[in-house]
């Protein structure tokens, strides 16, 4: 059993959430029980994942994606009354953290794909609000262009949206994750051979042909589900409770 406030800080602390200019709220959203044995982890907070985390058990949501965006009404409708209640009813708190998770060079998502896909970690890369969110990296020896793709269906678990214009063996790749199809032109710009994101945008055909460079897209949800499953086991070896992650797979 471990306190909820306790991991809070902990999480807190680890990802520098305060430090970051993000879409909504990073950390504790909706506060649950004080104390915790057992967390469930998602991409999304969705009433879905609340009731799945209810039969789990859990007195902890932890989450990439919360419940809480600037840019939502804060009218209380139907719908988000549906994911309160539910959160409310099993006594569970929410947690989430979106541009810190992503940006962490050990166990953000995108530090974790660049390893996954077997590249060195180079440097950071994407810049939004001030700050880099992915990072650049090299292959110990060149790979082929084809090889990468195969690499990327099997982390993503999905085939992936490829548009292969970049220079084949494939040295150098720029990554990431979810929404950030919009630094293609960042990655061409630094002389990457390839782009690996989570979402395609429909520019991106055209740009990466004229640019010369590989675009990779292996889903919003496919490549966002690494860092939060790594914090939900570090919470867990840290604080000697139970972890589940719950997959809630989305094609987008």
């Amino acid at each position: 059993m471990a306190d909820r406030d306790e991991i809070i800080a902990f999480l807190d602390e680890l990802l520098d959430s305060l430090a970051f200019e993000d879409y909504g709220p990073n950390g504790l959203q909706v506060v649950g029980a004080g104390e915790v044995t057992t967390v469930v982890t998602g991409v999304s907070a969705h009433l879905e994942l609340f009731q799945r985390a209810a039969e789990e058990g859990a007195q902890m949501v932890l989450c990439h994606h919360g419940i809480l965006w600037n840019k939502q009404s804060l009218v209380v409708d139907a719908q988000r009354r549906a994911r309160l209640e539910a959160l409310f009813a099993a006594d569970m708190s929410l947690a989430a953290y979106h541009l810190p998770l992503d940006a962490h060079p050990e166990v953000g998502n995108n530090a974790l794909i660049l390893d996954a896909l077997g590249f060195d970690q180079v440097a950071p890369f994407g810049y939004a609000g001030g700050r880099p969110l992915g990072f650049t990296g090299r292959t110990p020896e060149p790979i082929a262009r084809a090889e990468l793709i195969d690499r990327c269906r099997r982390t993503f678990e999905r085939e992936p949206v490829a548009f292969e214009y970049g220079p084949d063996p494939v040295r150098t790749v720029g990554v990431i994750s979810g929404g950030g199809a919009g630094s293609l032109s960042e990655a061409a710009d630094l002389g990457l051979d390839a782009f690996v994101t989570g979402e395609p945008s429909e520019p991106g055909m055209a740009d990466a042909r004229e640019r010369g460079i590989t675009f990779v897209a292996g889903g919003h949800w496919a490549t966002e589900t690494f860092g939060v499953r790594r914090l939900g086991d570090l919470v867990a070896d840290r604080f000697d409770v139970r972890h589940r992650f719950v997959a809630i797979p989305n094609p987008v």
